[in-house]
Parts: C-alpha cells; structure tokens; sequence
C-alpha cells in the first residue's frame, strides 16, 4: 500500500515530536536512589522569640507541583524572610515574607514532605530550579519575595485529625507582583515553647500572572494548580 507524501511527512513530524518530548522528559528529571543530601534548614531554631515572632531559620514553605504530559511530579521548598502572626487576632494578625530566591526543586526533604517517593540527581535539581526561578516562571529577579499580609487570624469551634486547635487566617497573597484573597485553615501544636503551625492551600499560577512551565510543544510540563504547604515556627504567647 502506498502512502501519500503528506501522509509520510505528518508521521515524521509526530514521530520527531514523540522523540523529543521523551528525550526532554528524560532530561527534565531523573530519580535515583543518592544519598541525602544536607537539607536546607540546617540552622539551629532562633533562641529568644517575641511572641508571635516567625523563626525564619526554621520555618519553610513546601510546593507539591503536579505533572502534564511527559513531565514529573515535583516538590519545592524555600525559606521564610520574616514574618509575625498574632492568632485570636481579628485584624492586622501579621504578614509573612518569603524569599522567593532560596526556592529549590526537588531536595529530598522537599519530596518527603510533599509525599513524593525517590531522589532526584544534583543535574536535574539545578536545571529544574533555574526554570523555576528563571523569568519564565517565578522571575525572582524581578519578584524576589512573596507576602502573605494576615488579616485576621482567628480560633475556629473544630480540632484538627490530632485534637489540636485550629486557626483560620484571612488576607491577601501576593505572588509575582499579584494580589488574590487567601484563607486558610492552620493546626497550632506547641512544642519546646514554640508554636508549630501548618496549614495547606492550593492556587493557580495562572491567577497570578504565571504560565506554568512546559516544553516540547507541551508535551513536557507541570500543572496549573499548586499546592502549599505552610510550616512555621512562632514564639509562643505568655
């Protein structure tokens, strides 16, 4: 049976296409079993917290990024610049400043937390962070924090799975130079005289002027939606 040119060239073009995006898919992560690495909150907790003040030393921010296509799952950490919340407040409850620059893809602490399995190769965690820092993406040359400016940070009626009191904080997050609304329900545990507060929320890149990062005509990529996971650490009220 003969096949017609255009036949022959469209089969070409979507072998190739097929070709590259596994090549790309290849190079855009690889996981291996390595030895961990030394993780990024290696300081020692900040002695001599205010009340309300966020140790930034310990305190990070954790990203479950999602896959298209050929792409890979992802899990991202960075750290916190400053911040304070004051919970039970029902307005000006506090503000946290992220450093968007010491944003990192893929550690191993990162990809426990997030509950993803394996470790990905010193290559790949450099390549997928410069994407993802790069003017493409997050443009933290540009955008070099993130704030969660804290309206109200107030006691909710509910326990969380664990019994432990519950907040719910209102403000505003802004992310590459946008602003949208966010609320959000964080578990307060207190530990060694600390507060340990974690909550989730998840946002859409898109809402904040973000094209989610793809190649090979789409055919490698991360999803829309993200899903963040706060972890901090606060001085405890007297």
């Amino acid at each position: 049976m003969k096949l017609g040119r255009r036949s022959v060239v469209g089969s070409v073009i979507i072998l190739g296409l097929v070709v590259a995006a596994i090549v790309l898919a290849s190079q855009f992560q690889s996981v291996a079993n390595l030895p961990l690495e030394k993780p990024v909150q290696a300081e020692e907790p900040k002695k001599g917290l205010a009340a309300g003040e966020v140790d930034p030393r310990i305190s990070r921010a954790y990203i479950f990024v999602g896959k298209t296509g050929f792409g890979h799952e992802h899990g991202v950490v960075g750290a916190v610049q400053s911040g304070t919340i004051d919970l039970g407040a029902t307005q000006n409850a506090g503000e946290i400043v992220f450093n968007m620059r010491s944003f990192s893809a893929d550690t191993p602490e990162a990809r426990r937390y997030v509950g993803l399995q394996g470790t990905t190769d010193a290559s790949t965690r450099q390549q997928v962070t410069a994407n993802m820092l790069g003017a493409s993406v997050l443009d933290v040359g540009r955008f070099p924090t993130a704030t969660f400016k804290i309206a109200s940070a107030v006691l909710t009626k509910n326990k969380s799975r664990s019994g432990k009191p519950q907040y719910q904080l209102d403000g505003k997050f802004t992310l590459h130079g946008e602003t949208q609304p966010l609320r959000l329900i964080a578990e307060a545990d207190e530990v060694q005289g600390k507060v340990h507060l974690r909550g989730s929320f998840a946002i859409f890149q898109t809402s904040f002027g973000i094209r989610p990062f793809s190649k090979a005509f789409g055919a490698v990529g991360v999803t829309n939606q993200l899903t963040i996971h706060g972890d901090i650490w606060l001085g405890k009220k007297g």
